[in-house]
């Protein structure tokens, strides 16, 4: 029987042997905690002065080494005490093992790499998840990371924020050993014996000599920071992580450490780590829907899916890729060849860079069949529809699965703008009826909307956001509108892009000044590379109900009125050389605007970057602000995890609503009461944003109080 010294709050120490077993209870408690931390530096003190203990074995209990969440990054500030922790985890004069199941992410890695000697279980992974938070691993990470595995690898993992599993950690000398079992605790307590037989030395990670090949590790560093520099522009920490990473390269071990604790802090007190740590728990909190509270998903066993153009073959894509058998049922022979041909080609793009298998290709394509008759779907449970976007077309379709679907089975339409209450009133189970609004390409983009009519039964949305997990997605409850919560702002503030356009602004310069806030591409250049055509039909489409009052600019019509539709055509804002997809600016289009405006009546003026995109984000907030103010949106969070999901909108500003509390809304207000003067009818305050700058309130006590 093992001999029981103490059980303290969390850690308990049995002594195996000559092996003392560090328990680590994180049922309840964080191992980097600053309490635990305090257990686990007692312990290895007493072990010190234990003549019995050869070794020291830490494990964790539960699923995981330390916790099983990411919301452990949230205690960031607990840090400091884990350094400690590391600090005199790796300054003991008898050896110390750290067994490790489940996640070892953040500081519980780098409590790991502070042990003399790591094992893991063959389903362990490992990772630095803090990039995701706007941080750097503020515990020694930066530092003996690199000294274990080397620059290139560290940063690889660092500045990604991805997972490795254990054979990953192994090949790249995160660990020593893998064990044969799950069983931690008996795999790590042998190994912990078997050190102690062989009387094996002590190994400190801050004297490993993994940079000794120093042109290499420089050639990494130099080449992680070039890749920053270009994909993370804007971003605080990327850079300070490569600093830290270099440090560890030219600076002695304790002043590496120092840097390190400078940048975290600099971090910590950033407005960009605010934000991620918004967004972290903003895109938890969407799931906290009325219906996914008040009743539960029914089975989702098969799926089919109505139409395979790029939108119904990329949901089948995502669908596949879930592990769900899907039918896909097109009108004939030749348009149903050409939906699985499209799912060939991202299998097959997958396959020539490395990420897929032929085999992989084929056990995926095992689980899809193709159709031309609605009859193939009669025992699937979710059919989703996504065909072309045309009420007619829709309500068609819907009155074939009206046919022959099961009862129960839950019906989904795709469509972007269009009134799901009429589709679902046009046949007779409209409680079966939900809106499962994709983002192109439907197999990458992260954001599903889930938009909820009138008469669809609680279950059915339960339904559509277990769908949603299952697909890797983040669901944002939406309400019927034209365009539902993000297809709505995006017209208004697109709407404001055109104006400045028209009144002097060239698409180009607006492009960049967007693209300098942080958004990826510019307004025009997403015009360009979703196709002009789209926004044109919508546009026609609204002709008859739109207000012949407000402002309308006819630019873009007169670019499709010429088949300048973007990259598909060569030509739409920019000009597209035959296979590049970066444009250049078009002087003919820069004509084109200038007829405009004289045809307006139009004296152009002059903007800078700074008032561009003033303009642009008061508009994108404004009606941000009008959404939740009709329940379109449950809450302002919804809106920020809907446009940086599926609008671009960076991340380390944490969307558009947080944006506006962080500037402040009556700074806000105050723009947008300006910008009133000049079109009364567009820059129309929400009364929302005017009800909280009364009571100087902000978004995010919307987020608080608001119960769904």
């Amino acid at each position: 029987m093992p001999d029981t010294i103490f059980t303290d709050v969390a850690v308990t120490q049995e002594l195996r042997g000559s092996v003392l077993l560090l328990v680590v209870d994180n049922s309840s408690a964080s191992m980097a905690s600053v309490d635990v931390a305090r257990e686990l530096v007692t312990a290895i003190d007493a072990a010190e002065s234990n003549r019995l203990v050869k070794t020291v074995l830490i494990v964790g209990t539960e699923a995981s080494f330390i916790v099983s969440d990411d919301a452990l990054e949230l205690n960031i500030l607990e840090r400091f005490a884990v350094a400690d922790l590391c600090g005199r985890i790796e300054s003991s004069c008898k050896p110390v093992v750290i067994a490790i199941h489940g996640a070892a992410l953040g500081s519980g890695l780098e409590i790991a790499l502070a042990a003399h000697y790591r094992i893991a279980a063959r389903g362990a992974t490992f990772g630095f998840p803090e990039i995701r938070f706007g941080v750097l691993p503020g515990a020694g990470g930066t530092q003996r990371a690199p000294r274990l595995i080397g620059a290139g690898a560290t940063l690889s993992l660092m500045l990604s924020g991805r997972r490795v599993d254990a054979s990953e950690a192994f090949r790249l000398g995160l660990v020593d050993r893998v064990g044969e079992s799950e069983h931690v605790i008996d795999e790590g307590l042998a190994y912990a014996q078997q050190l102690a037989v062989a009387h094996a030395p002590v190994r400190r990670t801050r004297d490993a000599r993994c940079l000794a090949d120093e042109e290499t590790s420089k050639s990494e560093i130099a080449a992680a920071r070039a890749e920053t520099v270009k994909k993370s522009r804007g971003l605080v920490a990327p850079l300070m992580i490569v600093d830290c990473v270099e440090a560890a390269l030219n600076l002695p071990f304790d002043e590496g450490l120092k840097l390190e604790r400078k940048q975290f802090l600099d971090c910590v007190d950033s407005l960009q780590h605010a934000a991620h740590l918004h967004v972290f728990m903003a895109e938890r909190e969407v799931l906290n829907a009325p219906e996914t509270r008040s009743a539960q998903p029914r089975l989702i066993g098969s799926v089919g899916v109505i139409g395979g153009g790029t939108m119904g073959a990329g949901i089948t894509v995502a669908l596949l890729d879930a592990g769900l058998p899907v039918t896909m049922i097109e009108r004939d022979e030749a348009s149903l060849a050409r939906g699985r041909a499209f799912v060939d080609r991202v299998y097959d793009g997958l396959i020539a860079k490395g990420r897929l298998t032929d085999a992989g290709k084929a056990a995926k394509l095992d689980r899809y069949r193709g159709f031309t008759s609605y009859d193939a779907i009669t025992d699937v449970d979710v059919v989703i529809e996504a065909v072309f976007e045309d009420m007619g077309v829709k309500k068609a379709v819907f009155a074939e699965l009206d046919r022959v679907c099961k009862p129960g089975a839950v019906l989904a339409t795709n469509t972007s703008y269009l009134d799901i209450d009429e589709i679902a009133a046009s046949i007779s189970r409209p409680q079966e009826v939900v809106g499962l609004h994709f983002f192109s390409p439907a197999n990458i983009m992260k954001l599903l909307e889930v938009v909820v009519p009138a008469r669809v039964s609680a279950d059915v949305v339960a339904t559509a956001f277990d769908l949603a997990k299952k697909l890797r997605k983040v669901p944002v409850r939406a309400g019927v509108c034209d365009g539902f919560i993000g297809n709505r702002m995006l017209a208004v503030y697109r709407a404001a892009a055109d104006h400045l356009m028209e009144d002097g602004a060239s698409p180009y310069q607006i492009d960049k000044a967007v693209r300098e806030f942080g958004f990826p591409m510019g307004p025009y250049q997403v015009i360009d590379l979703a196709g002009g055509d789209i926004g044109w039909a919508t546009r026609k489409r609204r002709a008859a109900t739109r207000n012949p009052n407000a402002r309308y600019v006819q630019i873009p019509d007169r670019l499709c009125e010429r088949s300048w539709f973007g990259q598909k055509t060569g030509r739409g804002f920019y000009r597209y050389e035959e296979s590049k997809r970066d444009g250049v600016p078009d002087p003919e289009v820069e004509a084109i605007i200038d007829a405009e405006r004289q045809r307006a009546a139009v004296t152009p003026r002059t903007f800078t970057d700074e008032q561009i995109v003033r303009r642009y984000m008061a508009a994108m907030i404004n009606e941000g602000a009008n959404v939740v103010q009709e329940r379109i949106a449950l809450r302002p969070l919804d809106v920020d995890v809907t446009l940086i999901n599926g609008f671009g909108f960076p991340a380390y500003r944490g969307g558009p609503m947080h944006y506006a509390d962080k500037v402040g809304l009556a700074a806000l207000l105050a723009d947008i009461r300006e910008f009133e003067k000049e079109n009364p009818l567009f820059w129309k305050p929400s009364p929302l944003l005017v009800e909280l700058v009364e009571r100087g309130a902000t978004f995010a006590s919307l987020n608080r109080t608001s119960q769904g």
